[in-house]
């Protein structure tokens, strides 16, 4: 993989001001349309197997726009890497808006699946590049600040998700669903092709294609398989049977190639790594309870008892919220006291008890008992999801750590997707039986897919015959929840052979939208390492006494002011004196003595309004840049920088980056004159 940067590389302008702010306001709405998409449908699904019919396919319509972006986003982010950012991501946005358009138009089932798909694929592309994007348009020793709104945004789209579609239905359309889409998905557009700098560096990648399309043929094949299994099929039918089989043999076939791809989509000896395994394992087990809860609580809700889709949406909350607090929790309590195994070990068998408790609901259950048991879904969701990230990136090798990190949310993803249609089928296989012992208390032609629709067409029966019905739709969704409870207990079982070894202090900085749920993660290795460099260079001390710390390592006598100016002359080379005091954001008269300080001492040299870096002064920087990159280094202790070029590059660029950076532009005011350290 060869890296190639522009001409200004590192020193390239960044948008400032309010070009920044634009620019990461688009970004934002467009990874908040991208994240909605995964729940905003689940409040929506009743209203629209009732216009549309399909029962049997409702789980397809959460599964389709899944597998999509899941699929796609590795993709993206090395197409990214390799043409340039600006112009696939307006692709990807184009794809996005087209697939909505045409969800909202769809007239049959099949239609809506396929456009999901389409929706999927441009998901996935607004998900990776956002993230990618902020990388180009902010310095690094901000990004972590910035990266910390886009996880916001996840926990935003998972807690309003819901809420919103049900509000959609009400009072418009759930065609609106999808149409909300396209005017912020314009807007967004506009700004990014407007103000948004075609900037960043390239990456020449060798994108394993057939890997891509073998992952999406196994799982496309074994997701068909639950779903048919047992309703369109037998389990032991040759359809069936067929699909197992050909998955089987598609999984065989892909690890093959990726053995031999020069950049697989997830190296095979990641398979074989215990740690990994299992955070895989645990993570597609938590996928499956959470994306399946999403899918099939609203209509146990909105049927069952009787709410508008609005409100089926704000009786999820609670699960939200829990989930929101205990990820964001259980990440301060991981920072503070550098233990994690704990945290899992707690949350599966509480997501195993809160399924069990979701089982035992009727039509007589009280609200407050719901959302109890709902917020306990979500609490113990929470203290799964981010913890398993940070197991596997604690315990892989630097080359494989971008892998390692998606391929833990990817497995998320995939669960998600086998949920939701396993759940389908358990509910579709129990409602058709229970409807069938019901039938000669029903009326003819009773169909249970207009009910799902539209449930006061049951206020038309006698009130024996909707109460038996009601209990009917009750016990075929507990069912889906009983089912579950293995699942969560197999994770919780798999949790305690989880190694704990000590945190590296990457892998204490946190990306919140791991733990929401949200969205596939998809970065590189070097991303991945340069967003928690980025994030812990937040936590660096104030300017002023970094300066001065480094002047002391370094055996200068200078103030902090002089040092800052010292380290940008010599980035610079050479530099006007205006525009240097423009840079730190000062007038030449508040920056001339430090400026003068270096004069003095032979580091640089004043000639007709420039200022130009002498060879000694040269030196004096280097030993600077140097120590600030000893520090960095510490941070990723135990991945060899010297055996590793990639990461080696990547810690002196940000050691250089973040010394004379505009952003303590201000030591030339801040700091008295002649302030030097001692030491």
């Amino acid at each position: 993989m060869t890296t190639v940067r522009g001409a200004a590389g590192d020193q390239r302008t960044m948008p400032k001001g309010r070009d920044l702010f634009v620019i990461l306001g688009a970004l934002m709405l467009a990874m908040l349309l991208a994240a909605l998409d995964q729940t905003i449908v689940s409040t929506a699904l009743p209203t629209i197997v009732s216009d549309l019919g399909g029962l049997n396919h409702l789980s397809w319509v959460v599964t389709a726009y899944l597998l999509a972006s899941t699929a796609s986003t590795p993709l993206w982010g090395k197409l990214g890497d390799q043409y340039g950012r600006k112009r696939l991501f307006q692709a990807s946005i184009v794809l996005f808006l087209v697939g909505s358009a045409l969800c909202g138009l769809s007239q049959d089932m099949f239609e809506l699946i396929v456009f999901r798909a389409l929706q999927g694929l441009g998901g996935g592309g607004l998900m990776v590049l956002v993230v990618a994007i902020v990388g180009d348009v902010v310095p690094p020793r901000e990004r972590g600040r910035y990266q910390g709104l886009f996880g916001a945004v996840f926990g935003v789209a998972s807690v309003c998700g819901p809420l919103l579609g049900g509000w959609f239905v009400d009072n418009l359309s759930w065609r609106w669903v999808f149409y909300v889409n396209l005017p912020i998905g314009v807007l967004a557009l506009i700004v990014i092709a407007a103000v948004l700098p075609a900037t960043g560096e390239r990456e020449r990648h060798r994108i394993d294609y057939l890997g891509t399309l073998l992952i999406v043929g196994w799982a496309v094949g074994l997701v068909l398989m639950t779903t048919w299994g047992g309703t369109r099929y037998d389990w032991i039918s040759a359809p069936i049977l067929g699909l197992l089989a050909g998955s089987l043999a598609l999984i065989a076939v892909w690890v093959l190639v990726e053995r031999r791809a020069a950049e697989p989509i997830m190296p095979p000896k990641l398979l074989v790594n215990r740690v990994f395994a299992l955070g895989a394992a645990v993570s597609f087990a938590v996928g499956f309870a959470m994306f399946g809860a999403l899918t099939f609580l609203p209509i146990f809700l909105q049927i069952v008892h009787g709410v508008s889709p609005t409100l089926s949406g704000v009786h999820l909350l609670p699960m939200m919220l829990g989930m929101l607090a205990s990820s964001v929790g259980s990440g301060q309590l991981i920072t503070r006291f550098g233990r994690y195994k704990i945290y899992p070990v707690l949350g599966t068998p509480i997501i195993a008890v809160a399924l069990w408790l979701c089982s035992r609901l009727d039509e007589n259950s009280s609200t407050l008992s719901m959302s109890l048991r709902f917020a306990l879904l979500g609490f113990g969701l929470g203290l799964v999801m981010q913890v398993l990230v940070i197991a596997v990136q604690n315990a892989v090798s630097y080359e494989d750590l971008g892998s390692a990190t998606s391929g833990v949310t990817f497995f998320r993803q995939i669960g998600g997707s086998f949920g939701v249609a396993v759940f389908g089928s358990i509910f579709s296989n129990q409602l058709a039986s229970n409807i069938e012992g019901l039938a000669g208390a029903l009326p003819r032609g009773f169909d249970p897919a207009a009910v799902q629709g539209d449930p006061k067409l049951l206020d038309r029966f006698p009130a024996e015959v909707k109460d038996k019905v009601l209990h009917a739709y009750a016990e075929s969704i507990d069912s889906v929840f009983l089912w579950a409870v293995p699942v969560a207990a197999v994770a919780f079982v798999l949790t305690w052979f989880l190694r704990e070894v000590p945190l590296r202090a990457t892998s204490e900085t946190h990306d919140y939208g791991e733990g929401f749920g949200a969205a596939p993660t998809v970065r590189s290795s070097r991303h991945e390492i340069e967003r928690a460099l980025s994030e812990l260079m937040r936590k660096d001390p104030k300017a002023a006494e970094l300066y001065n710390r480094l002047a002391v390592l370094c055996g200068v006598e200078l103030p902090a002011g002089s040092i800052w100016a010292l380290c940008r002359i010599a980035k610079d080379g050479a530099v006007g004196g205006q525009e240097l005091a423009d840079r730190a954001g000062v007038t030449i008269e508040e920056g001339r003595p430090y400026v003068d300080r270096l004069v003095a001492a032979g580091y640089v040299r004043r000639q007709e309004g420039t200022l130009a870096v002498t060879a000694s002064g040269r030196l004096v920087a280097d030993r600077l840049f140097a120590a600030r990159r000893e520090g960095l280094c510490r941070h990723v202790d135990g991945w060899e920088p010297d055996e590793h070029p990639e990461l080696a590059e990547l810690l002196t660029r940000l050691a250089e980056a973040s010394l004379g950076d505009e952003e303590d532009g201000a030591l030339l005011r801040a700091v008295p004159e002649g302030s030097a350290p001692k030491g």
